[in-house]
């Protein structure tokens, strides 16, 4: 009856979780580039507990396994790519198909964004929203009257009316084995964990990779009638568990009353 209470407990907490997950991606619905996050469960460590019979009963001895309720296994998040929609402002960028952005970090590391809006700073240096860098160091000349991005990366400045052209640089994608489990560090980034793998490097519209589409930008890929479905589920998992919970409590009381 104890361990049913921890089992119950550890459901009810699980749940939880698994609600505030719903919660967090119906408050992103809008947000551009918001990945959706689910939860990972997994069942507690097992042990070996006696059956219970008395001594001479055929089976006494044999153990049985007993699991200790639920654990979280991890928070992930899903990579299905977003509804691309066109902006037509030229620095709104998204990436159709499968690839992340890199964006150098003020520490010296690398964070991976699914594109987003850019802008050029006071320095000509052309960053995220944010203010971040891309690591691709695309420096944008003061006299340029356009700036375009191709399909496969490059970034050209057009200055004299259009009629001058200068290739700045180009930008690459990266893709991870187990994007899911790239750590969320907010304003759509994401940084690389033990789990996710090291960034595999790549060229957009190259063994598989996406391509960059100018002038659009991705929407979240959170779908109202799932995320519905899900907290649904949650909350009868969450009940159920309270009534385990309940239960146990009841038959620990009467345990307790035989005594008097």
């Amino acid at each position: 009856m104890i361990d049913s209470l921890y089992v119950g407990a550890t459901g009810m907490h699980a749940q939880q979780t698994g609600v505030d997950a719903v919660a967090q991606n119906l408050a992103n619905m809008n947000t551009v580039g918001y990945k959706k996050s689910y939860v990972v469960f997994g069942d507690l460590m097992t042990r070996a507990a006696m059956g219970g019979q008395p001594a001479g009963v055929a089976g006494a001895d044999a153990a049985r396994n007993l699991g200790l309720g639920v654990a979280i296994s991890r928070n992930a998040k899903s990579f299905v790519s977003g509804e691309i929609k066109q902006t037509g402002k030229p620095l709104d960028l998204a990436i159709r198909g499968e690839g992340l952005l890199e964006v150098a970090m003020p520490d010296g590391g690398v964070a991976y964004t699914r594109g987003g809006p850019l802008k050029v700073d006071q320095d000509g240096m052309l960053t995220t929203l944010a203010g971040l860098q891309l690591k691709a160091m695309i420096s944008v000349p003061n006299d340029t009257d356009k700036l375009t991005i191709a399909p496969d990366g490059k970034i050209t400045a057009w200055r004299n009316g259009g009629r001058d052209a200068d290739e700045l640089g180009k930008l690459d994608l990266v893709r991870f084995n187990a994007a899911e489990d790239l750590a969320a560090l907010g304003d759509g980034l994401y940084q690389a964990t033990e789990r996710s793998g090291d960034p595999v490097l790549g060229r957009p519209g190259e063994d598989g990779m996406g391509l960059y589409a100018q002038g659009y930008l991705e929407s979240s890929n959170v779908q109202l009638n799932e995320e519905i479905v899900n907290l649904m589920v949650a909350q009868r998992a969450y009940e159920a568990n309270a009534k385990i919970v309940q239960a146990s409590d009841d038959m620990l009381g009467l345990v307790n009353n035989l005594r008097r």
